[in-house]
């Protein structure tokens, strides 16, 4: 299982019901964020689109082909607009 942290800042609180902390199945990052959407419908949509993402402290720009191991955490952060 990978142990999945959501930002209590994040506005995609509301998708999980205000849960910040989650174990999923998956040995990829796009395995996770398809579980994600699975079990959280729109949460999945939200990742890909707004969130900035840290897999065992490293934050990644594409982590869709990052390898996950039982014990991975998985960070979701809001993206900070800007311009």
């Amino acid at each position: 299982m990978v142990k999945v942290v959501l930002s209590s800042g994040s506005a995609a609180l509301p998708l999980t019901g205000g849960q910040t902390e989650f174990e999923v199945e998956a040995t990829n990052f796009r395995r996770l964020v398809l579980e994600l959407e699975r079990r959280f419908p729109g949460l999945g949509k939200q990742v890909e689109e707004g969130m900035a993402v840290a897999v065992d402290g490293e934050i990644y720009q594409d982590a869709y082909d990052v390898a996950l191991r039982p014990g991975s955490e998985v960070c979701l952060i809001p993206k900070i607009g800007g311009g």
